[in-house]
């Protein structure tokens, strides 16, 4: 076997894998008829596409390849099973109807299908998402339990139990009819919206962005919009996404560290993106029905519109963070309205906020809290004060390559260098 084919069959492979695992999976659930066999036989196949693309050679379509080599894997299940596992067997047999795609025949794009199978009402709301998560996003158990701030075995046990109703109650893999939408999106906007924040802020890796998360995000939330084109918070997500994700090439230097908003090159900010953003948030405000995507899309907005960071209006900022908090109370929200009103009225009013006794008990164990505190106490002139609040957010758990973008903030605000 030549070691450069072997080392380009396996660079292809994880490529697909990349880009099209959840398209793979979608498609193979929707011939096995079943979450988690489909995802056993999608591993399978890829373990068969390890073994056979540096022999044989990397197939014209490596996407389709997958999809068959899924699909007999599965049909080879069926036939090892027993007399004793009539019910498992039963709900095999109607994956041997189907006609054996040739390897170079294209992948349908049945992802949407998945996401509305992922979040059925018939399951809890946190399993809706996590699962959307896990089978659309390709988050592992580990990412998704950092994400709900639950244990790892926790997390396994939710999407075992998931994947085991949907399997129980044979919850249909399809878009709901027109009619169902509206009442089924909730959970669906929630989970592409949980899929961008992630590719947004990876919470593991060697970069803060998870470009392919951001991709999947962009694309689902434009499917939603062709589906629901009138509804408000469709095209309140969609806005959001589009301007958030606008500032894609300019969140990281050279050298692979953050860049924070204040400091972005702006020329660099994707103007098509924007301007698709600010259409879709007009778009949505012809309702008048604010929901809280379009709130976040409308803040969003403001940075977008401002030439430069001080010329962004932290004032109207603050001002929808009020309405964002009336929608959906949370300490999160209620730390960004205060950073808002630091940065639009005075870093001590923002502190003061900050300070407020319910608000410590429920994020004093987040290092952002603690980050944010350290921001108003820099804009205040209080280095020493700053300095606390950065080693204390440097204490809780964070991604690695947060830790090293705030070590090297603290180096520069260190004793040594301040003068």
């Amino acid at each position: 076997m030549d070691r450069d084919t072997a080392q380009h069959a396996h660079h292809v492979l994880a490529s697909v894998l990349r880009s099209d695992r959840a398209r793979i999976l979608a498609r193979v659930v929707r011939i096995v008829g079943d979450l988690a066999y489909a995802e056993d036989a999608v591993q399978e196949a890829c373990v068969d596409a390890a073994h056979h693309w540096p022999r044989d050679g990397v197939p014209v379509n490596p996407q389709g390849w997958l999809v068959t080599a899924a699909r007999r894997r599965t049909i080879d299940r069926l036939r090892s099973l027993t007399a004793a596992s009539r019910r498992e067997r039963a709900m095999f047999e109607r994956t041997l109807g189907f006609d054996v795609e040739p390897d170079d025949a294209p992948v349908p794009d049945d992802r949407l299908r998945l996401i509305f199978t992922c979040c059925h009402p018939a399951l809890a709301p946190e399993i809706q998402v996590a699962l959307t998560l896990h089978a659309v996003g390709g988050l592992t158990t580990a990412e998704i339990a950092s994400a709900f701030m639950v244990s790892e075995p926790t997390m396994g046990q939710r999407l075992s139990r998931g994947k085991r109703k949907i399997r129980e109650t044979r919850i249909a893999y399809r878009v709901p009819h027109d009619g169902e939408l509206p009442a089924r999106l909730a959970p669906v906007l929630a989970a592409v919206y949980l899929i961008f924040t992630t590719g947004y802020l990876a919470p593991t890796g060697s970069s803060p962005v998870r470009v392919d998360l951001l991709d999947e995000a962009v694309r689902l939330s434009d499917v939603l919009c062709e589906l629901l084109p009138d509804h408000a918070e469709v095209l309140g997500l969609a806005a959001l996404v589009h301007l958030t994700d606008a500032r894609r090439d300019s969140r990281l230097d050279d050298t692979g560290l953050a860049v924070d908003l204040t400091h972005q090159d702006r020329s660099r900010w994707n103007s098509d993106q924007i301007t698709r953003g600010l259409t879709l948030l007009a778009r949505a405000r012809v309702a008048n029905d604010p929901g809280p995507y379009q709130i976040q899309a409308a803040i969003a907005a403001v940075h977008a519109r401002a030439s430069d960071a001080a010329q962004t209006d932290w004032a109207m900022i603050a001002t929808l963070y009020d309405g964002l908090l009336a929608l959906t109370p949370s300490p999160v929200i209620a730390m960004n309205r205060a950073l808002a009103i630091g940065l639009s009225r005075g870093p001590h009013e923002g502190l003061a906020l900050l300070d407020d006794p319910a608000l410590v008990r429920a994020l004093s164990r987040h290092h952002r809290y603690h980050a944010t505190r350290a921001h108003l106490w820099e804009l205040a002139g209080d280095l020493p004060a700053a300095r606390r609040a950065w080693a204390q957010s440097l204490e809780l758990p964070m991604s690695a390559h947060e830790r090293v973008t705030l070590l090297a903030h603290l180096e520069e605000i260190s004793p040594v260098n301040a003068t």
